[in-house]
């Protein structure tokens, strides 16, 4: 048996003697002895060095070596594990070769040197043993050399060309060999016997007796192989080229680094790329910043450490890696654990809560769902920004807080741009560095108290950030890259939404937060405030128990407001006198009521004012909502002798302008049915005065026109106003009553005043479904539509027929 082992160390002799080449009209005789070989297909014309191992083989090669032709048959076994093949194992087409050399080695296999003449077909074996002797018959090629047939020998010529200078192992003497030779069937078995091709893709062409199809399956042979080679040098060019720009980069940075030395500028440069290189490893940001970090990278390491330039691309990139690119934290959406949360930190605002709960239920469904951009609004210590941490605690994200009230620069929101001395981001981006999470809750907090001037206006920057159609792709003027907010859940607080820009406030869902009534102020007093400044002062469990009545002392007569931040205060003051007596060495258990209360905080601080002010003609109660929530106000009317002048006073917008000539106007033209006994030329010879106090407040808008009617009618019929009605409605020409905003804002306000009947316009009746029970059974609440109506209820404390009442005063 034999295997094409490759060329012997050992030169290859001819025993005894030198043979001559093979003739090509050398006869081949008609039985012929059978050497097997493994997974080797020898072409005619070919040389092939061969390692026999078998003896059967070696036998034969004896014999053949004693024969002057010295002839034999080659042909490959179909089995390669088959040591001595039988006869039907082997393919039937073989080549005729000549034993030119053999050579002995000492293991006791032969090497020998063979050449094939031509290709011949075994017929009948006519010996198996000592080894194997077949019949044969000779192969001659059947189609001529044609013009086809030329036109392939030379295009597949100049596709082995192409290969050789793409194969290391085929020397250049073999292309030149190659396209020297001009016989087409010596052509195609010398390309054939030098490519890489399988056994039967070998076995293939030399059973082929077509030249034409030889030529065509040869021609695609050599095209796979001149694709796979081309594709293997390509990736080879790639990755040698890798290979050398990366060392030739890591070279010039060790010269860079000696000159630097040398120079005495220190190595600290080359040191301080390679850690933030190591750190931008670290973060792994996407794509687009990575290479953008590299960029700055290249350019730094440039830089000589001493110049300006040197330290503003350092900072940039401390900017860049200091951003938690890839970063998120996983939502908890188990919404049991995220109401009882929300309970625990909050007292009331249903509302508010069921909001969230069900934006987390959204999001367990959906997980992809775009988050919504909710904006709290409402006065002053309600809870706006503690509910936002309450979201990110239930959520289980981190929590970043920036306030933008006061701001007109719009850089304040986008950042600088990198040619400004001292630029740096906007505080968005600051934000979520500082939050270290792409996802956290943002609190935009007073964002109705954004201004603008000359250096822009930071509301519309702001368009984008709260904006989910865009803020997938927000880019800060320093970075200029684009930062992905889509996940960032943007929650913002106001107290007014009139400031608001009308495209920002269509982003938002607005959802608002009212005032407190005395219970829930008792309530959150009792659960929050207390525990906590009992805490804050450091005072041992059970060393001060502030009663209800001592609570509610503090809520009726030290505060009046719509939250709880001065109420918190007025505790505050209670633990901390606690606190003194504790820390000089007397800490028995004590109890504050109304009593120690007083004493602690001194004189009452709130006046009920509104006997006193309401108790001459002319001076009316109306409701306004600010932002500090809702607010009683006075109206005061004054007629004089004089030429018919209106004045009006108190600081007083356009709006509340235009209220009060039409309640002048309103007066003037029904005085008959207002039972105003006056003179026909009463108005042309009397001057009105209305007058708003707290001049120093401004104030607008046309919810006080029912109370300038009733304030100018009280001071024209001399009857007073009942200090116990308080009245809010635009007024008309014609005396109807339109509806107004605020509606609990405005009654919470009346009942902290200790207000017990209110007037509102009869269109507003819906929203006394906002209002709490507890309060709606203490108040009085008449609906009007007509100013007659109004004038009734409060010059005369009845309601007249056509008026109706809320289901409180029904009850």
């Amino acid at each position: 048996m034999t295997s094409d082992a490759g060329r012997p160390d050992e030169p290859l002799v001819e025993p005894g003697g030198e043979a001559g080449g093979p003739d090509a009209e050398t006869p081949i005789p008609e039985s012929l002895a059978i050497l097997p070989l493994k997974e080797t297909v020898v072409f005619p014309d070919a040389v092939a060095p061969l390692a026999i191992g078998e003896p059967r083989s070696i036998r034969l090669i004896d014999e053949v070596l004693n024969q002057p032709e010295r002839m034999l048959v080659l042909v490959a076994s179909r089995d390669p594990e088959a040591t001595e093949p039988p006869p039907e194992q082997l393919y039937e087409v073989g080549t005729a070769a000549i034993v030119q050399r053999m050579v002995r080695v000492p293991d006791g296999t032969v090497r020998i040197l063979a050449q094939g003449l031509r290709r011949v077909r075994i017929g009948d074996y006519t010996a198996t043993e000592p080894f194997l002797q077949a019949r044969v018959d000779e192969i001659v090629d059947a189609a001529e050399r044609t013009t086809e047939v030329e036109a392939l020998a030379r295009n597949l010529q100049s596709l082995f060309t192409r290969m050789i200078d793409l194969v290391p192992h085929l020397p250049d003497e073999l292309g030149v060999a190659v396209t020297n030779i001009e016989d087409p069937t010596t052509l195609s078995f010398l390309i054939a016997s030098s490519i890489r091709l399988t056994l039967p893709e070998r076995q293939e062409l030399l059973e082929e007796t077509d030249l034409a199809a030889r030529l065509r399956r040869l021609t695609a042979l050599c095209s796979r192989e001149l694709e796979l080679l081309e594709l293997g040098a390509k990736i080879q060019s790639d990755v040698q080229t890798d290979m050398e720009k990366s060392q030739r980069e890591y070279f010039l940075r060790q010269q860079l680094k000696a000159i630097r030395q040398e120079l005495g500028e220190g190595g600290e440069g080359g040191e301080e790329v390679e850690q933030l290189r190591e750190r931008l490893d670290e973060v792994a940001p996407p794509e687009e910043i990575r290479t953008a970090a590299e960029r700055e990278l290249s350019r730094l390491e440039r830089l000589p450490p001493e110049s300006a330039e040197h330290n503003v691309v350092r900072t940039y990139l401390d900017w860049i890696l200091s951003i938690p690119w890839g970063t998120a934290t996983e939502d908890d959406l188990d919404l049991e654990r995220a109401r009882r949360i929300l309970d625990e930190d909050h007292y009331d605002i249903e509302k508010v809560k069921d909001r969230i709960i069900e934006q987390l239920a959204v999001a367990r469904l959906k997980p992809d769902a775009a988050g919504p951009i909710l904006c709290f609004v409402g006065p002053p210590g309600v809870g706006k920004t503690s509910v936002g941490q309450s979201i990110a605690r239930a959520l289980g994200r981190r929590f970043a807080r920036i306030s933008v009230g006061g701001v007109r620069d719009e850089s304040e929101i986008r950042g600088h741009r990198r040619t400004y001395v001292g630029a740096m981001p906007g505080t968005i981006v600051r934000a979520i560095r500082d939050a270290g999470a792409m996802n956290p809750v943002l609190m935009v907090d007073e964002i109705d108290k954004m201004g603008s001037d000359v250096r822009g206006d930071p509301s519309s920057a702001m368009l984008e950030v709260l904006d989910p159609a865009q803020n997938s792709t927000f880019r800060d003027h320093y970075l200029d890259l684009p930062l992905d907010l889509s996940r960032v859940l943007f929650l913002c607080t106001a107290n007014v939404l009139e400031t608001i820009p009308g495209p920002l406030l269509d982003r938002m869902e607005v959802i608002r937060l009212s005032g407190y009534t005395e219970e829930e102020k008792l309530h959150i007093a009792r659960r929050y405030l207390l525990p906590r400044q009992l805490d804050a002062a450091g005072l041992p469990e059970g060393t001060l128990e502030v009663t209800d009545d001592g609570l509610l002392t503090i809520i009726g007569e030290y505060t009046r407001e719509a939250g709880v931040r001065q109420l918190e205060r007025r505790i505050g003051a209670v633990a901390r006198r606690t606190a003194r007596r504790v820390a000089e060495g007397d800490a028995s258990p004590r109890t504050a009521g109304p009593a120690e209360v007083r004493e602690i905080l001194g004189p009452e601080r709130i006046h009920n004012e509104v006997k006193r002010r309401t108790s001459e003609p002319g001076v009316a109660t109306g409701l306004a909502v600010t932002g500090a929530g809702g607010e009683i106000l006075f109206v005061e009317a004054t007629v004089m002798p004089g030429g018919g002048k209106l004045t009006v006073t108190g600081q007083l917008g356009d709006v509340m302008r235009e209220s009060a000539q039409a309640a002048v106007s309103f007066v003037r033209a029904r005085a008959g049915a207002l039972d105003l006994d006056l003179a026909d030329d009463f108005f042309a010879t009397h001057d009105i005065h209305l007058h708003v106090p707290a001049g120093a407040v401004p104030k607008d808008g046309p919810s006080a026109g029912v109370t300038m009617v009733t304030a100018l009618v009280s001071a024209l019929s001399g009857r007073p106003v009942s200090e116990d009605v308080a009245m809010t409605g635009e007024i008309t020409l014609t005396g109807q009553v339109l509806p107004i905003g605020g509606v609990k804002e405005k009654v919470l306000a009346a009942h902290r005043a200790g207000i017990r009947g209110v007037v509102l316009p009869k269109l507003n009746e819906d929203g006394l479904a906002e209002l709490p029970a507890g309060l709606a059974d203490e108040m009085r609440i008449t609906l009007a539509d007509r100013i007659e109506q109004v004038l009734a209820t409060a010059l005369d404390g009845a309601a007249p027929d056509g008026a109706d009442a809320a289901p409180s005063e029904r009850s």
